[in-house]
């Protein structure tokens, strides 16, 4: 079976606006196996040469200071690069992420992100087509999803990447009800045709009551039609039976 690899991923900045000048402070990326956390993350803070806005120092906590002792961006380009290389990324508000993360790069001299991985899956685009009208950030997700978001007190990158890896999959789960919930993982590693095959499907046949309303439907189409219909036609094909026309009124 092909081996699907996707990374979520995060940020924290300085500010909301990469024009006022804002930078990337902190990023994480956790890794996801085939509908599974790995266990294997990145994750990095960086010195951004500047200090935060006051709005976006109440929420992450990451001060000039403790920053100070970090790398700059270029530093840890590479690296994050290579984790991200060739993976499906599953962002939360995928636009305001990418625009600081290509800004780094640009200032960097390297190419925009979406140039070294594969898809980018916007969590919060499909929160919304699936949550229509509700508060679709990562605490009411968590909420609504049972995750646990207790170890989260303030925003940081790498906690919020976690749970927004946990959301997603809560989020997709039915992807891969219909196989993986029923059959081995060993049947899964033979591929799909050997977990096809193995699958026994119920057969539900339709009552009386429901034959002879089915029967009165083609009745009427045969009679509207002048003639057989096509499921006739096809039915009488499979039971190799002559096809006996409905006389038209």
């Amino acid at each position: 079976m092909r081996t699907i690899r996707q990374v979520a991923l995060d940020t924290e900045t300085t500010g909301l606006d990469v024009k006022l000048g804002n930078r990337v402070i902190e990023v994480a990326a956790v890794e996801i196996v085939n509908r599974q956390l790995s266990g294997v993350y990145f994750h990095r803070y960086v010195n951004a040469g500047r200090d935060s806005e006051p709005g976006a120092l109440e929420v992450h906590g990451l001060t000039t200071e403790f920053l100070a002792d970090k790398p700059r961006f270029p530093e840890i380009a590479r690296d994050l690069l290579e984790f991200i290389d060739g993976a499906e990324l599953i962002i939360h508000n995928a636009a305001f992420d990418l625009e600081f993360l290509n800004a780094e790069l640009a200032l960097a001299g390297m190419e925009p992100l979406t140039r070294h991985c594969g898809p980018v899956i916007d969590s919060l685009l499909l929160a919304r087509e699936l949550r229509p009208g509700k508060r679709n950030n990562l605490d009411a997700l968590c909420e609504a999803y049972s995750i646990d978001r207790s170890g989260r007190v303030r925003h940081g990158a790498l906690i919020d990447t976690r749970l927004l890896a946990q959301v997603y999959l809560a989020m997709t789960r039915g992807q891969d009800r219909l196989v993986i919930d029923t059959v081995p993982a060993d049947r899964l590693a033979a591929g799909s045709d050997a977990v096809l095959s193995t699958l026994v499907l119920p057969v539900i046949p339709a009552d009386a009551g429901e034959a002879a309303a089915h029967e009165a439907r083609l009745d009427a189409i045969d009679k509207a039609a002048r003639g057989v219909s096509l499921w006739r036609q096809a039915m009488a094909q499979a039971d190799q039976a002559p096809v006996a026309a409905t006389p038209s009124a």
